[in-house]
Order: structure tokens, then sequence, then C-alpha cells
């Protein structure tokens, strides 16, 4: 099993950055990819950013050249630049491990206003 364990987050103007993080423990070393999705109220559910095992990235196109997803060994990260009302969502980091299934975080509020 994997825990996942949020952090970061909170009010922001727009323009402006933030970055969430989520630390993994357990077993991490069949962890095949981590992301981070997000749903705002009333709004289905948008993965935001995927990172496979090997690095290699995947974006959604609202956020593409704004959001920055990495990892080290045990803790995925989101870098968000250019924050607009629109990035306003509960985010949830996810890890897919083999065999296994997928985990979540806790999930933590990112509110983007003036």
């Amino acid at each position: 099993q994997v825990q996942l364990v949020q952090s970061g987050g909170g009010l922001v103007q727009p323009g402006g950055s933030l970055r969430l993080s989520c630390a993994a423990s357990g077993t991490i070393n069949k962890i095949a990819a981590m992301g981070w999705s997000r749903q705002a109220p009333g709004k289905q559910r948008e993965m935001v950013a995927s990172i496979t095992s090997g690095g290699k990235t995947n974006y959604a196109i609202s956020v593409k050249g704004r959001f920055t997803i990495s990892r080290d060994n045990t803790t995925l990260y989101l870098q968000m630049n250019g924050l607009k009302p629109e990035d306003t969502a509960t985010y949830s980091c996810i890890a897919w491990v083999t065999g296994t299934g997928d985990y979540w975080g806790q999930g933590t509020q990112v509110t983007v206003s003036s």
C-alpha cells in the first residue's frame, strides 16, 4: 500500500504562484506514475498533470506552460505559476501502483482570488 500526504495550497491573487507537495510512503518502489487532479464545485474532475516513473510528463491544455509537475524519490510536486481564478479547485495527488491500483491524497484547496 501507499500513503499520500499533501501540503501546500491556500489563497493567492491572480498571477501568483503556489507549490503543492505530496509525500508518499509505503511501497513507493511499485509506483508506476503519479499525478495531480482537481475538481471545482459543480464541475467535472480534471486530470491536471502526470509523471511516470521514467520522468515522462503530461499536462492538461488548460495548465500547459504554467504548471510544472516533478518528483523526487518520495515526494510529488506541482509548481503553479500564473494562477487564474479558474484554477480554483480542490487538488488531489494520485499514485498508480503496479498490481494494486490507485491511491489518493487527502486533497487541498487552492483559491485564486483578488
